[in-house]
């Protein structure tokens, strides 16, 4: 049978997702040691989306195929006395065999959080950007319009970005303010490696001053990256959601807790 599940992972001190050959500190070894122990046969997991070192997740979808036959409550209950206090099993159930967590994606959303204050603080430094120089959010959600749409983002993407195609669909990006936080949340049918990071790199320098509202699509239309200034940090950025057909019946997961900013 197949199984989904939604994850919640703190990335701080994760190398990423992705199971790497010389690397156990993944999030995929540690979901993958824990169910393997809970089914008592070898499981492999297929993530929605790779994220890469210190990025987050509070809602990654995954779907393994098992012989094991465990409740909806024996496979996240099971599982969470296995991971370690930085992974968590929200959820579980049984789908069809069409269900893929990657390809049947319609859509993710990943949020991006902005501490912007002249002094840096010492809570929360894993899970939120700093940002020194005062930001306009509203300069910044403005001018962050222009990437919403069908795009290539050639100029948004990681150089060793192995994706067949750069061109991808934005469906919303929003900037809000929340107190001292400054938050974007984007929405789009796939991203690019480093996609988030390098937009938000782009627009806190639009809101901070150091570029016109111009230079954003002129380093859309550039195409390349050498145009696209700073990569932003990982701290900050958070796997939130994803988009699936109604027909698969997959949770929405939302989540509020001191370490996800809302």
């Amino acid at each position: 049978m197949r199984v989904a599940m939604g994850v919640e992972y703190d990335g701080s001190h994760f190398h990423g997702w992705q199971r790497q050959k010389h690397q156990t500190e993944t999030v995929q070894e540690k979901l993958e040691t824990a169910l393997s122990k809970v089914a008592n046969h070898p499981v492999r997991v297929i993530c929605a989306g790779r994220t890469d070192t210190g990025v987050h997740g509070v809602g990654q979808v995954v779907h393994f195929d098992t012989e094991a036959v465990r409740s909806d409550k024996g496979w996240v209950f099971g599982c969470n006395t296995q991971l370690p206090d930085s992974v968590s099993v929200r959820w579980a159930k049984p789908v069809s065999n069409e269900f893929h967590a990657r390809f049947s994606a319609q859509a993710r959303s990943y949020r991006y959080v902005i501490f912007n204050d002249p002094l840096r603080p010492a809570l929360g430094i894993n899970h939120l950007t700093w940002q020194y120089l005062p930001l306009d959010a509203e300069r910044m959600h403005h001018t962050a319009q222009i990437l919403v749409g069908k795009h290539d983002f050639s100029s948004f993407q990681a150089q060793g970005c192995q994706a067949k195609s750069p061109v991808r669909t934005v469906h919303h990006l929003n900037i809000r303010t929340k107190g001292s936080l400054v938050i974007m949340d984007i929405k789009a049918n796939a991203f690019l490696q480093h996609m988030v990071r390098n937009v938000a790199g782009v627009l806190m320098a639009v809101g901070s001053g150091k570029q016109p509202v111009s230079w954003v699509e002129e380093v859309l239309n550039h195409r390349n990256r050498t145009l696209g200034g700073v990569t932003a940090s990982p701290a900050g950025l958070y796997f939130m959601n994803v988009d699936y057909p109604a027909e698969h019946q997959i949770p929405l997961h939302r989540v509020d807790i001191p370490s996800m900013p809302l």
